[in-house]
């Protein structure tokens, strides 16, 4: 039977014998802890406190300001579902995510906390004029993402209902198209319905017309359902569509080698709709489609697609009211928090990390 090695045991004992929870060795874990830590024993109750995206500093004034308070990046309410063609709620899911609790502040895969390396507030929720008016609504969404835009600084935002990203998308891309990863069980591409043209069923087909979104850079995985013979114009407009069985049959290297291939170096949206996921894993959702994504995948999907050019982002659709294990946040916050480490190696970013590493 193998001993143990007493000299190996005798120097485990005089480094952590006495060693608090805070007391981290590894000068990049070190960096983190102390982001964490008021001292080696004592961290933040993640219970504590109002709650907010990330447990981020909540920052609602740096809206008012020009430059929005210095921040690099803008975590950002979206509570808007005027615009689902099925099961309301989503209005609630910026309240969802933000109670989700023990999310990062490390990312194990990509190696990186972003907190550390860049300065990130939740700017609390844009201000709508009318909880009745969709157009007005979007209207609003414009003008304070093109506020956000003005200031150089990153959003990630948090909806709502899909129809949000043609108006986040009109402010991001109005000096260029830009790309996109789309990650989702509808392509959202359909045409005006009952007189509206801003419903969640039709947000990229109004951003590709209105020359903000290149669909050429543009990537739609996890697609799948009965809906398919709306989406027309995801292929007629050269966007690239991966079903959600085209994921499995190709494995997940290969989608995200082609999503690099497609994206290339240019400026890239990444938006989630929580729906790409299976709801046997995220349920709280107005528009399910069994057969979907997991969420390893997803986050395995995200993490490859590190060191592009992304300049934004968005989780949408969560609907807390038919999440009864909160499941569905908890995945929609990691693919926040998964979105903002993409952010962090982003080019415009990435050398405070290596600085910093």
């Amino acid at each position: 039977m193998k001993t143990v090695d007493s000299n190996k045991l005798d120097a485990l004992r005089r480094k952590y014998a006495d060693a608090k929870g805070g007391d981290i060795f590894d000068p990049e874990f070190a960096a983190v802890a102390a982001q964490v830590f008021s001292d080696a024993e004592r961290r933040k109750w993640p219970f504590a406190d109002p709650a907010t995206f990330l447990g981020a500093p909540f920052r609602p004034d740096a809206a008012t300001l020009p430059d929005f308070g210095g921040v690099d990046v803008a975590l950002i309410g979206v509570p808007m579902d005027l615009g689902v063609t099925n099961r309301a709620g989503a209005r609630l899911g910026p309240r969802a995510v933000r109670g989700v609790e023990r999310i990062g502040p490390y990312e194990h895969a990509l190696r990186i906390a972003p907190a550390v390396h860049l300065k990130v507030a939740d700017v609390g929720d844009v201000p709508m004029q009318s909880r009745f008016s969709l157009e007005r609504c979007h209207a609003d969404i414009e003008a304070y993402y093109t506020r956000v835009c003005a200031a150089n600084v990153i959003p990630l935002s948090v909806g709502g209902d899909h129809s949000i990203t043609y108006s986040i998308l009109k402010a991001i891309g109005r000096e260029r198209p830009v790309g996109m990863v789309h990650i989702d069980a509808h392509c959202d591409t359909s045409g005006e319905y009952e007189g509206a043209k801003f419903h969640h069923g039709g947000p990229f087909r109004q951003a590709v017309l209105a020359g903000v979104l290149d669909p050429e850079r543009s990537i739609q995985i996890g697609i799948r359902g009965g809906a398919e013979y709306l989406w027309e114009f995801s292929t007629d407009s050269g966007m690239t569509v991966l079903h959600a069985e085209e994921v499995v049959d190709m494995g997940v290297p290969a989608v995200i080698e082609q999503a690099r291939r497609i994206i290339g170096d240019g400026p890239t949206y990444v938006t989630f709709d929580i729906d790409g996921i299976d709801p046997g894993f995220a349920p709280g959702t107005g528009t399910p489609e069994a057969g979907g994504l997991s969420p390893r995948e997803v986050l395995a999907i995200l993490r490859g697609i590190a060191g592009a050019q992304i300049i934004g982002g968005d989780v949408v659709e969560v609907a807390p009211q038919y999440d009864a294990t909160t499941n569905t946040a908890q995945v929609a916050a990691q693919m926040l928090f998964t979105e903002l480490c993409l952010v962090a190696l982003a080019p415009r970013f990435a050398s405070r990390a290596r600085r910093s590493g």
